[in-house]
């Protein structure tokens, strides 16, 4: 038989790292910018899924279903991204991916699609989306270079909490 040595959080060696990482990550969760970014992208993505129907394009069935689902994705995506951004900043590049995606479907989906109306509410959606996405990913990145420290200058980690 091996014998096991069972060690608590506190002696991990990268303890101090990754409490720093989580307290970057919870203040910038508590911002009223990463507040304002989730907000903005959950109206942005609902506002997406529902633009068929409040711009009059819902007679073109690619476009509909494509928005639909891009918008519902989007939403989903950014959700949670003020109140749990720790381990939601990830999905914010995918959000980006979605934004660029929706200025170009009037001309990527099947058919005869890109008209003025759905070429001018697809544009101005997706650059609002891809606006978000990216600040929501620029914060992440923000966060996630804040504060690290070379390896060889770390601390041992604190055994009295």
């Amino acid at each position: 038989m091996t014998d096991r040595t069972h060690t608590t959080m506190e002696s991990h060696p990268d303890i101090l790292e990754m409490r720093e990482r989580h307290e970057r990550a919870e203040r910038a969760a508590s911002t009223q910018r990463g507040q304002a970014v989730e907000a903005m992208a959950m109206l942005t993505g609902l506002y997406l899924a529902a633009s068929p129907w409040i711009a009059g394009f819902n007679g073109l069935t690619t476009l509909t279903v494509n928005n639909l689902i891009t918008g519902i994705a989007y939403a989903l995506l950014l959700s949670g991204f003020g109140h749990a951004y720790e381990r939601t900043h990830a999905r914010a590049w995918a959000a980006v991916v979605l934004g660029a995606w929706t200025v170009i479907a009037p001309w990527a989906v099947a058919g005869e699609v890109d008209t003025t109306r759905t070429v001018v509410n697809n544009v101005i959606v997706g650059l609002i989306a891809l606006l978000l996405a990216l600040a929501a990913a620029m914060a992440a990145g923000e966060t996630d270079r804040g504060g690290r420290r070379d390896r060889s200058t770390r601390m041992a980690p604190d055994m009295t909490r």
